[in-house]
């Protein structure tokens, strides 16, 4: 009996030895995969890490030397009070000189044709609204009185910005006032305040400015257009808009092989520049304010009979929203001219929308050509 226990014994030992390494084996395994596992989520975790922060730091950098190297050779900086600068750019000479406002959202880059062609017969001047292209965004912490009555980012305030920057350039009057959607409003604003400073008021694609009222069209505006557009300010923030941009996947708003370089790469730097795609995202936010303030202003004070009122459309609003909204625009712009401005010369662009400004710019400068060519030929028989 004893002889039958230790002889048990013997093999359960015999067993635990033989066991004892495999169990060290399993265990050295387990440990292993645990390090392994830990260092795959340590290298992805870097990784992260990389992605979130390097971005931005590296599109930081590139937009403070670019800013500095972009900034067209013609345009000046003006100081237009309270610290704040706005890029004016005037090309060709004589009078009267054209005033150019961009389309919501886009600098004066837009306007590169059509300034272009329209400076072989005057001085032709664009200039960036502030916060967009080179006109730098007024601090929070300084003021001039007007946002106590009209906000940032709404035409009363450009128009107040417009017209301290002419001043500050001596820029001679009367002058062609040229204005593209908000650049639109904001030139009926500044022509009603400022009537005996306009000698022609020119509209392409005006906004109504009861647009807003339409449930369609903002619902259109404030949950397609305006999401679309925050995303590219985030996109511009992390540094994600450049990566697009260097893979192709984003191009400039003006192309083709008679843009320079130096605006394809302008426009490149606008596209990266969180600062401007804010001050973009701003002006489509408050659009429905800017409409309303001009409704008043117009109500408020006419125009004077002597400022002649041109306005060109093309078949559509834009061709890229549905029909509905675009015979909805059509029909809110008709009755709003025929309201404010009844004896207006209308121009039909055939095949054009709101973008005829930088895709078919051509038939603008056409028309603004013939408008400087009669201000002149009328100046000198006076």
């Amino acid at each position: 009996m004893r002889r039958r226990n230790e002889s048990q014994a013997y093999n359960e030992n015999s067993n635990a030895d033989r066991k004892a390494p495999e169990q060290r084996l399993t265990n050295q395994t387990a440990a292993g995969g645990r390090v392994s596992y830990g260092s795959v989520l340590l290298n992805v975790g870097k990784c992260l890490l990389l992605i979130i922060f390097i971005p931005p730091f590296l599109n930081y950098a590139s937009l403070q030397r670019e800013g500095q190297m972009l900034l067209p050779k013609d345009g000046q900086m003006f100081d237009i009070g309270l610290g704040q600068k706005m890029h004016l750019l005037c090309k060709g000479h004589g009078k009267p000189v054209v005033i150019l406002d961009a389309p919501t959202g886009m600098s004066s880059d837009i306007w590169l044709h059509v300034q272009e062609s329209v400076a072989t017969l005057t001085k032709v001047c664009t200039y960036d609204r502030m916060g967009l292209g080179f006109s730098k965004r007024l601090m929070q912490n300084d003021t001039t009185g007007t946002e106590k009555v009209w906000g940032m980012s709404t035409s009363g305030r450009m128009v107040d910005d417009l017209h301290r920057l002419l001043q500050a350039a001596g820029i001679a009057k009367p002058f062609i006032l040229v204005g593209s959607e908000l650049g639109a409003l904001n030139g009926r604003f500044y022509s009603h305040i400022h009537n005996v400073q306009v000698s022609d008021l020119v509209l392409i694609d005006p906004i109504p400015e009861d647009v807003f009222e339409e449930d369609q069209w903002k619902d259109y505006w404030y949950g397609k257009v305006l999401p679309s557009l925050q995303t590219k300010q985030f996109c511009a923030a992390t540094g994600l808009s450049r990566l697009l941009i260097i893979l192709g996947a984003i191009e400039p708003t003006v192309g083709g092989k008679k843009v320079s370089e130096e605006v394809i790469q302008r426009q490149k730097y606008l596209l990266s520049n969180p600062a401007h795609q804010s001050s973009a995202v701003d002006e489509h936010y408050f659009l429905n304010e800017s409409a309303a303030q001009v409704r008043d202003i117009t109500r408020f004070k006419p125009l004077l009979s002597r400022t002649s009122v041109t306005v060109i459309t093309g078949d559509s609003f834009d061709q890229h929203i549905p029909e509905h909204l675009n015979q909805m625009v059509a029909k809110l712009q008709k009755k709003f001219l025929e309201e404010s401005y009844p004896s207006a010369n209308h121009i039909h662009i055939k095949g054009a929308d709101r973008q005829m400004i930088y895709k078919k710019p051509s038939a603008i400068s056409q028309h603004l050509q013939k408008l400087v060519s009669q201000r002149q030929a009328r100046q000198q028989s006076e």
